[in-house]
């Protein structure tokens, strides 16, 4: 009693590390919490009487979790893309809190789980864990059964996929940056006066049928217009980040770490002249996602 008591203290210790790495491999606060819960009852039963090095053992057990239930997700492919984006009204999403959920996408990163999402099972456990974790590839390479050259070349095109293939040759990417973040900020911050402030006065938004949906594609004129629609989004900006679109400073809207819409920018002299608002599934899987390269 006095053992189980003691590894239970040792895994509640552990357990802010074991559930970032599970949300990291899942994308999904629900399923991270799920993993861990999992991964707890597997260990409580286990006798660890020979394990040298405990927190690295229950980082292998929950990694364990999060690639069995990685490689039995692709029944989920099939849902509607709208089934996984949250009520804008907090509170409205049963058993899941939708502001840890956002904290938690900003503190990885909206585009890095965007890329993470296009993985393999096994390409995403070795690069989580070896460049987020620095767990070696010698213990990846036995969790996934192959040697640790393998792993090595797992995570090396994992690391590709998340720098993307694309060109990045505009100059002023830093600038537009900057213009398409104070975008997303005051969304968020729903200040209608810093969006009408960003935007040129004859900006043009266009939103393809996927989006609200509509019979056509939208088409939206005039600053003071675009900033309304932007303030009707302010709760789906929760789960918005700047990502590299097609080389390009963009936006992208993945709830539980799933890409649901794309937001391109033409920015000219400082302010937003055009914005491209994309869902549709085929556009957005003809799109290249990466994560800036700080």
């Amino acid at each position: 009693m006095d053992e189980n008591a003691g590894l239970a203290e040792r895994f509640e210790e552990d357990r802010t590390r074991l559930r970032a790495v599970a949300y990291r491999m899942l994308g999904s606060v629900s399923e991270a919490d799920d993993a861990v819960q999992e991964a707890w009852l597997r260990v409580s039963r286990a006798d660890t009487s020979d394990v040298d090095n405990l927190t690295g053992w229950l980082t292998t057990v929950v990694s364990r979790v999060c690639l069995n239930m990685l490689r039995s997700r692709e029944h989920r492919r099939e849902e509607p893309l709208d089934a996984l984006v949250p009520d804008l009204a907090p509170g409205h999403e049963e058993g899941r809190d939708p502001e840890q959920e956002a904290l938690l996408a900003d503190s990885v990163g909206v585009a890095m789980l965007v890329v993470l999402d296009t993985l393999t099972p096994a390409e995403r456990l070795a690069f989580v864990l070896h460049d987020m974790f620095a767990v070696s590839f010698d213990d990846i390479g036995v969790m996934l059964e192959r040697s640790p050259a393998a792993a090595r070349q797992l995570a090396s095109r994992a690391r590709r996929r998340v720098k993307g293939g694309a060109v990045v040759a505009d100059p002023d990417l830093a600038r537009k940056r900057r213009v398409v973040d104070a975008f997303l900020a005051a969304t968020r911050g729903g200040d209608f006066e810093a969006l009408v402030a960003l935007l040129d006065p004859d900006v043009v938004l266009r939103a393809d049928k996927a989006v609200v949906p509509t019979p056509e594609p939208l088409v939206i004129l005039g600053a003071h217009t675009v900033a309304k629609g932007a303030m009707d989004a302010t709760g789906r900006a929760r789960f918005t980040g700047l990502a590299l679109v097609d080389g390009a400073v963009g936006l992208a809207m993945a709830p539980r770490g799933r890409l649901f819409l794309v937001l391109a920018f033409t920015i000219t002299d400082g302010r937003i002249a055009e914005i491209d608002v994309i869902a549709d599934p085929d556009r957005l899987g003809r799109l290249e996602i990466a994560v800036f390269d700080d």
